[in-house]
């Protein structure tokens, strides 16, 4: 202690430490802040960069216990790197918020976070000031804004059977490793968010969407489950494996003789005595199955777990059990069956009872892995999609994936406007803000031209991620816009012989881009604004 600090006393007597190793912090200020943080976000951009498009490649991902993730989904990359730079960490931050608001775009929103850092650095080097560089990226991100809401069109959701859904669904399945298997996932996609959504307030919940997946089968196996499937089994083998009208009793109570709260010690001196203790709790076991099957119950789901006594005489009186049962798991099935959590043996009633229409334990394969599916529910809004796959990590994939086609169709429920994608959006808003520029007089137009500059970034990087020259096939779409009007031309990355993304039906949510445009820039303008970086000499 006396090393580190010096303890003093303020004039009421009160103690403070007063630290000593403030001068051995380092410090770095100015034009080289910039340049570390800059660098060190870019750094973090350029590794996602080959990641984005339908060609674009996955990335294999180690942790320090061992287990691998194959994945090219970028804030599945950014969680799991081990970012230590303290600016770089704010890349990582940006991609977690487009995951939680739009839940697609992850890779996009960084990537062009780390092209306008890049424009950045150059306007900085010309001797332009951070500030008058952030004020400039935020008239030009209204800009590209505006002119994103002016090409966006309305789509009818419901119209051919919701195909216009499935084909959003697809565009944002194209780039990932279930891509043999878009289509069938994207119709499971927008069956749940349909299944769940409340059109009138155009509102999903998601919480009535439970993604459960098994090793063993194919991609193809996955299926839309309308109910829920419960990664546990039948707590003995000789109850019934099916129960059809089922009347199920939701318990967060063990099933167990009570214990006192506090330490207690209980003496037996003879062996009468032991019998009689013996005879009660086996009465305290009868007493809760009879009260169970006194209120109708048929099936019931414990959140606890319960002995093989407990569980004999369960299996005797014709009472199927399931133990084990997570508390997510039992609040959804609460919601499914219409049936009420019930947290003491008291209160068991008739009226607190879930119902539905079957349940069953299923088995896969030659393995002995089994699962509870919850069908034909009271409250069929709630579903489960049961994906499949040959091993963890292609299940641990299809996983995400499905929660991006999920989060894109909710999208579409919410504002039902897209964009075209193919980087066609990002070249009409590089023109639009070119323009813009031209009509700004004062330094703010050299940052809206290089905000303009940075957009190139996400066509350059579908046509190189898809082994086209980037810059004949950026010049030749810019070129397209400009002479036929027409600002739905993009990279062609599946080689169809046509640029127009309009006729290619690759669609993005107008929600997303927008919400890439102003979350880069947002990062963008604070990492600009820290000029001042102290820290300590062994962290450097």
């Amino acid at each position: 202690m006396n090393n580190q600090a010096m303890l003093a006393y303020d004039e009421f007597g009160r103690p403070f430490l007063i630290i000593k190793d403030q001068g051995e912090k380092k410090r770095v200020k100015g034009p080289e802040a910039y340049k570390a943080n800059i660098l060190a976000a870019r750094t973090v951009a350029n590794i996602l960069r080959s990641s984005l498009g339908p060609r674009g490649m996955d990335k294999m991902l180690v942790s320090p216990d061992g287990d691998i993730t194959v994945t090219n989904d970028g804030a599945t990359i950014l969680e799991q790197m081990e970012v230590e730079h303290q600016t770089a960490r704010l890349l990582v931050e940006l991609s977690k918020s487009q995951d939680n608001e739009i839940g697609d775009g992850t890779t996009g929103v960084v990537v062009m976070a780390g092209a306008l850092l890049e424009q950045a650095q150059i306007l900085l080097d010309k001797g332009l000031h951070p500030m008058k560089v952030a004020d400039g990226f935020e008239r030009a991100c209204q800009a590209a804004v505006a002119r994103c809401q002016e090409i966006a069109q309305p789509i009818d959701i419901f119209e051919n059977d919701h195909e216009q859904l499935i084909r959003a669904a697809i565009t944002s399945l194209g780039s990932k490793v279930v891509s043999n298997h878009q289509r069938a996932l994207a119709k499971i996609a927008v069956d749940a968010v349909l299944a769940v959504a409340d059109m009138e307030r155009k509102d999903v919940n998601f919480d009535l969407i439970k993604v459960e997946g098994k090793t063993g089968g194919t991609l193809a196996d996955t299926q839309l489950v309308r109910g829920i499937v419960v990664d546990k089994d039948i707590s003995h083998p000789q109850m019934v494996k099916e129960i059809r009208d089922a009347k199920i009793c939701i318990l967060t109570c063990p099933f167990e003789p009570p214990k006192p709260k506090t330490k207690h010690k209980l003496d037996i001196k003879t062996a009468e005595d032991y019998k009689k203790l013996q005879a009660q709790e086996k009465q305290y076991f009868i007493d809760m199955v009879q009260k169970v099957k006194e209120s109708g119950a048929n099936l019931v789901i414990c959140q606890w777990g319960f002995d093989d006594e407990a569980n004999h005489l369960l299996m005797q009186n014709q009472l199927p059990a399931v133990r084990w049962v997570g508390g997510v798991e039992i609040e959804l099935i609460a919601i499914a069956t219409g049936g009420r959590i019930i947290p003491r043996f008291q209160e068991i009633d008739s009226s607190k009872l879930g119902s539905a229409g079957l349940v069953k334990e299923v088995g896969f394969g030659t393995t002995k892995d089994k699962m509870i599916v919850i069908e034909q529910c009271a409250n069929s809004r709630a579903v489960t999609v049961f994906v499949r796959g040959g091993n963890k990590m292609i299940v641990d994939e299809a996983k995400r994936c499905i929660h991006d086609a999920v989060c894109v169709v909710r999208n579409l429920v919410r504002d039902n406007r897209v964009v075209f994608g193919g980087g066609s959006v990002e070249v009409a808003c590089g023109l639009a803000v070119h323009n813009a520029a031209d009509k700004v007089s004062t330094l703010e137009q050299y940052a809206m031209r290089a905000f303009a500059d940075a957009l190139d970034v996400i066509p350059t990087a579908l046509a190189e991620n898809s082994g086209l020259s980037s810059i004949d096939t950026l010049a030749a779409v810019r070129a397209m816009q400009v002479q036929q009007n027409y600002p739905y031309f993009g990279i062609d990355c599946l080689m169809k012989g046509s640029n127009d993304m309009r006729e290619q039906l690759v669609y993005e949510t107008l929600s997303s881009k927008v919400q890439q445009l102003q979350l880069a820039t947002q990062v963008v303008k604070m990492i600009l604004k820290i000029d001042d970086i102290i820290s300590p000499t062994e962290c450097c």
